[in-house]
């Protein structure tokens, strides 16, 4: 099979350094890379995970924290004030009737960087339906820039149409699958959109904290920050409960046991 030119080293680039590290051995890590954009993965609803990133955050100290959680319009109501006051600041995000898991899990992320700005890189949800039926070329606007205007390559099409469905207990029907990895393509090139904007107004260091399917560094926000600026330091961690057997597709990984909860696929029983 033959790819569009430069599409091959977009999807398929393969991370500097891939290592799998301890919780303990991240902030020495952080601080041994000094990267420009480091991209903290988890599992949302893993207190572990929330924990982690906060001592990433803490040995990088970044200027700018961007968070997967918070629209734009969220982000501007954080102050150094509120970030003192969690309960507060869960309020005045609305955090709760967002649905993310409870914010005392979030909050020490925040403290450990109080003076950083915050920046949301949440899209309207009215945007990511769209990406569901129409070109990305026409949904984002600079689609060219982060590799959205050529399509995936067919067989990685399919792997990620399996893995949606998985993902989603094997109940969504085949028809949604083309439109639900648009909607992620879309989200990772957002995402990397306001870390770049927020590395640009701050100069940086920058921290993304989201969940680990778009911290990867073949073909998630990591992949798409390197496209639109192949000189980056970068620096992708991911955090998994069960990982795939052999090397991850993060420059670090962590692994720890799974948070508890219910099965999520009984909403689909």
């Amino acid at each position: 099979m033959r790819f569009a030119p430069g599409l091959v080293a977009l999807v398929f680039a393969a991370p500097v350094a891939a290592e799998e590290i301890t919780a303990a051995d991240l902030p020495a890590r952080i601080v041994a890379a000094a990267p420009q954009v480091a991209v903290l993965g988890e599992v949302h609803d893993n207190a572990a995970h929330h924990r982690a990133q906060a001592a990433a955050v803490a040995a990088l100290t970044p200027k700018a924290l961007v968070f997967e959680m918070l629209d734009p319009a969220q982000a501007a109501k954080v102050t150094p004030a509120l970030i003192g006051e969690p309960d507060e600041l869960a309020k005045v995000l609305g955090w709760d009737a967002a649905g993310w898991p409870d914010f005392s899990m979030y909050a020490p992320i925040f403290a450990a960087a109080p003076t950083a700005r915050i920046y949301g890189a949440a899209l309207p949800r009215d945007q990511v339906r769209r990406a569901m039926k129409e070109p990305l070329s026409q949904v984002f606007p600079e689609a060219a820039r982060f590799g959205l205007d050529k399509p995936y390559p067919a067989d990685l099409q399919v792997r990620l149409e399996a893995e949606t469905q998985a993902d989603h207990c094997n109940a969504l029907p085949p028809e949604l699958l083309p439109g639900m990895v648009a909607a992620q393509r879309l989200r990772d090139a957002a995402f990397a959109q306001a870390t770049l904007t927020a590395l640009a107004e701050t100069g940086g260091p920058v921290a993304l904290i989201t969940g680990s399917g778009h911290a990867r560094s073949d073909r998630a926000v990591p992949a798409l920050i390197a496209h639109a600026d192949p000189g980056l330091r970068l620096l992708s961690l991911g955090q998994l409960e069960h990982p795939a057997e052999g090397t991850q597709p993060f420059d670090l990984w962590i692994v720890t046991d799974p948070a508890p909860r219910e099965d999520p696929c009984k909403a689909f029983q």
